[in-house]
């Protein structure tokens, strides 16, 4: 190979990794939106409540500006900082009528959250809700015979073109079986007319309730091909959930059924007892910091694979708007102990102008402590663009992928490898005779790194403790990667056993930050002692209906409206390659994530196809024999090591030849 040509492969190599690395959603197992945090201080002689604009886990709107979900605490119902009385929690969800996403259509549908879900109030009846499947303006352009999966097994059709190629015979199926057909008329002149409403009776005792919507843009009959394009779709639901008074939701209850609203209280009282996760209601639940004062959010959990925006309050107009932990739940906070590390500063002039520099994002380090309790001591953390991280030795300008904190116990036969994350795998691979030491391997990517043998003593942790090190980490020595705790070993007469309980990992390829370093439309303008500020490099414009990148995973999304509207939101991608610690076998690993339109659809160039997006698998980690290294001959209990070792040696050369 040339010289030329290995530098130009060098440098593209280069290009990829900072493309991939500088833009790229934050892949996660679980992702957390949570309301602002309250204090039991917060209850006394004050009513606390919350809405959409502050809570992204209720459902908003930004081009209409409208939402529908209130929370509220009524302090006259506290009885004591940690006890909201019977009735004391009232929640509000309200229907909201607003436009479809394909703009041709005239008129509006109705929409309401409730307990943090959106849904389509069948018929404009609030206690009828029905989901909300598809409502888009994509492209979509079909042979005949070819299917388009809407989602929930429906699918549309384009079964024939006249041959005058103005009008398409349509057909709705679900789950493969026939539901009806239409015969739509494709004219530009007017829309209504090239719309399918196909509606059904009694959907909850609902009748002529509209299912779906499929606006036919264009009809093509070619020599070889006849196709029709769909552009404007909306479904719903054909089973929708009925909601009647006195119906119970976990923790709350229906209340008040309206003409347009429904109303849920707390139904006995709520202990907020410390260190719980309380179920509320659906997917809201509350949790409480493992603290003597009194401390709790809202929030909801998200699971399902895909890609979710976790946003901040909504600002509107000219002037300053300052974010943090209690405003925006994509920064990083602690509630246990009370801390947080990220704030973002903004201030816009003019109509829709951040000048240079009129964007501050400050982070600072923050001590934490672990998981395992029982470790003593704490760490350095520090969010950085709404992902958090480890400093590596304290130093804000080495950031470190913060892999595993657990306190999760493992139980691990000798030989037993426990899968880490991002490689790593620890091995127990013996326990001696007198069944108190254990000798632990540590991997990655199958390739020996360490090993230590472990004396457990429940009376003294960190002896019980490996704390593996390495040097030259970010410029960075004597760092610890990997802490493991070993609870307790077991030899028994079939099976030798050691059980794990406290681990801490992070990468040992850290993040290397330099002053001036740019992040998309942000600089690294100050490196402090544990702190880093970033500005905007260039005056940002905040163009109605467009979504922003500020750096990393974070972004404002802007109103489609004259008056000024936007807010931040923190991009992360659920089921993305994420490994959990798991004995031996394969990591919990999402399947394909399907598009709302899922049917196979060749699409011409600049239009949205209606294809698949696989998510990306966890494979297991195995660790291959041999690569180990000998112990200390003097190490009570592995007498019996070497003997075996001898076998093994041979039995690793011969599977080698």
């Amino acid at each position: 190979m040339s010289k030329f040509a290995a530098v130009t492969i060098a440098a593209l190599m280069l290009m990829a990794v900072f493309v991939s690395s500088a833009s790229a959603a934050a892949s996660v197992n679980t992702v957390e939106v949570r309301s602002p945090v309250f204090s039991g201080s917060a209850l006394s002689g004050i009513t606390v409540d919350f809405d959409y604009t502050e809570f992204a886990g209720f459902y908003y709107d930004i081009d209409d500006n409208i939402g529908s979900e209130t929370l509220q605490i009524n302090s006259a119902m506290v009885s004591d900082p940690r006890t909201i009385d019977e009735n004391g929690l009232v929640y509000t969800s309200t229907i909201q009528e607003i436009d479809y996403a394909y703009d041709d259509w005239t008129g509006q549908f109705p929409k309401m959250g409730f307990l943090a879900q959106d849904y389509v109030p069948v018929n404009g009846q609030p206690d009828v809700l029905s989901k909300l499947i598809l409502d888009s303006d994509d492209k979509y352009t079909l042979r005949v015979g070819q299917s388009l999966d809407l989602g929930e097994g429906y699918t549309v059709t384009p079964k024939q073109i006249d041959v005058e190629g103005d009008k398409v015979w349509l057909e709705l199926s679900k789950d493969g079986v026939y539901l009806d057909d239409q015969v739509i008329t494709v004219t530009n002149s007017d829309v209504e007319n090239s719309t399918w409403d196909y509606e059904e009776d009694d959907v909850a005792g609902e009748d002529d309730v509209v299912i779906m919507r499929a606006h036919v843009n264009e009809v093509f009959q070619g020599q070889t091909d006849s196709l029709a394009v769909i552009e404007g779709l909306w479904l719903i639901s054909n089973e929708p959930m009925e909601v009647e008074s006195d119906d119970t939701f976990d923790a709350l209850e229906v209340t008040t059924i309206g003409d347009n609203y429904l109303e849920l209280k707390n139904k006995d009282d709520l202990t907020l007892t410390k260190n719980k996760e309380i179920v509320l209601a659906g997917d809201m639940k509350i949790k409480t910091a493992d603290s003597d004062d009194v401390r709790f959010y809202f929030y909801k959990d998200i699971t399902a694979p895909g890609t979710y925006e976790v946003r901040g309050s909504v600002a509107s107009g000219a002037g300053t708007t300052t974010w943090d932990e209690s405003s925006f739940a994509g920064f990083y906070y602690d509630l246990d102990a009370d801390i947080a590390s990220e704030e973002m500063q903004v201030t816009v002039t003019g109509t829709r102008t951040i000048a240079e520099d009129a964007l501050i994002y400050t982070t600072t380090i923050q001590q934490v402590g672990y998981e395992y309790d029982d470790w003593d001591g704490t760490y350095p953390k520090m969010g950085f663009l709404a992902v958090e991280y480890v400093p590596v030795n304290d130093q804000p300008d080495v950031l470190s992928q913060l892999i595993l904190d657990s306190d999760d116990k493992y139980t691990l036969r000798v030989g037993q490898s426990l899968d880490l994350g991002e490689g790593y795998t620890v091995t127990p691979k013996q326990i001696d005779v007198e069944g108190d030491k254990v000798w632990l391997e540590l991997s990655k990517d199958g390739v020996y790194l360490d090993d230590q043998v472990i004396t457990v003593t429940n009376s003294d942790v960190e002896n019980s403790t490996w704390d593996y090190e390495e040097d030259d980490v970010g410029g960075e020595d004597d760092v610890v990667i990997m802490r493991a705790h070993v609870n307790e070993v077991f030899q028994g007469q079939t099976d030798s056993l050691a059980v794990i309980e406290g681990l801490w990992l992070i990468s040992n390829e850290p993040m290397e930050i330099e002053s001036d370093d740019t992040f998309e439309a942000l600089e690294v303008t100050t490196i402090g002692d544990t702190s880093l500020t970033l500005t905007n490099k260039d005056d940002i414009t905040l163009t109605k209906n467009k979504e922003i990148a500020i750096a990393g995973n974070m972004f404002f999304k802007t109103a489609d409206s004259d008056d000024l509207r936007y807010y931040p939101y923190a991009e992360y991608i659920v089921g993305g390659n994420v490994t959990v610690p798991t004995g031996n076998e394969t990591a919990p690993t999402t399947g394909n994530v399907t598009a709302p339109t899922t049917g196979n659809v060749t699409t011409p160039a600049g239009e949205t196809p209606a294809g698949e997006t696989p998510a990306g698998e966890t494979p297991a980690g195995e660790t291959p024999a041999g690569n180990e290294t000998p112990v200390d001959e003097d190490t009570p209990g592995f007498e019996a090591i070497f003997a075996v070792g001898g076998l093994l040696a041979v039995a690793y050369l011969v599977r080698r030849n």
